[in-house]
């Protein structure tokens, strides 16, 4: 049985958490292989195409050194699905308490979403402190981050919506971001060109960025 890590040891393994949109389960193993090369060994595969659940568990079974997440979990059965796909960790769009109790009962560590403060303390109330702050860019980025480092000094933020290499860096210089959740490390065109290499340049690239 593989080892599920913490949500903060999910956000300290590298500055950056791929966010992947798969479509086919044939791109799964090779992408998976290729972020892993590059050093990015945190994998969030979103639950927004019907492959997801068949591409987590193709990665879990074929690339020991990938930890493979499930991104868009909204529901208790969104988190049930994903750990018997093979998932050890769960990223969700927002929080709530069912969702919250469905990954402590299935041991299955969460990065839930929040955009409030109000939304980072029901999560607190509920033994959460490692969160992913989404839409970040949309919902106030940089200047929100720092607003919250007052009242909310004992969380760790994953931000994560509109980041890229260009703002990126700006967003690891904080003390309260763990790291960032960004897309760009699997674009679409190279996935379908069998692109792979540039896959791993992005990821070394990003697994390099300063925090």
């Amino acid at each position: 049985m593989a080892v599920k890590p913490t949500a903060l040891e999910v956000m300290l393994a590298a500055p950056v958490i791929p966010v992947i949109v798969l479509e086919d389960v044939a791109y799964a193993v090779p992408l998976a292989r290729a972020l892993v090369a590059g050093g990015i060994r945190m994998l969030e595969v979103t639950l927004r195409t019907p492959a997801a659940l068949a591409c987590m568990e193709a990665i879990a079974k074929e690339v020991p050194d990938a930890v493979v997440g499930a991104g868009t979990v909204r529901s208790a059965a969104d988190a049930q699905a994903a750990a018997m796909a093979g998932a050890r960790f769960a990223v969700s769009p927002g929080y709530t308490h069912a969702v919250g109790r469905a990954c402590h009962d299935l041991g299955l560590a969460l990065l839930p979403g929040v955009a409030t403060g109000s939304e980072i303390m029901a999560a607190q109330e509920d033994g959460y402190t490692a969160l992913k702050f989404f839409p970040a860019m949309q919902a106030g980025g940089v200047a929100m981050l720092k607003a919250w480092q007052g009242p909310f000094a004992d969380v760790k933020f994953c931000p994560t919506g509109g980041v890229n290499p260009a703002n990126a860096r700006e967003l690891l210089a904080l003390p309260n971001v763990a790291c960032v959740g960004g897309s760009w490390l699997t674009p679409a065109d190279a996935m379908k060109a069998g692109d792979w290499q540039k896959v791993t340049q992005l990821a070394r690239e990003a697994a390099a960025l300063p925090r």
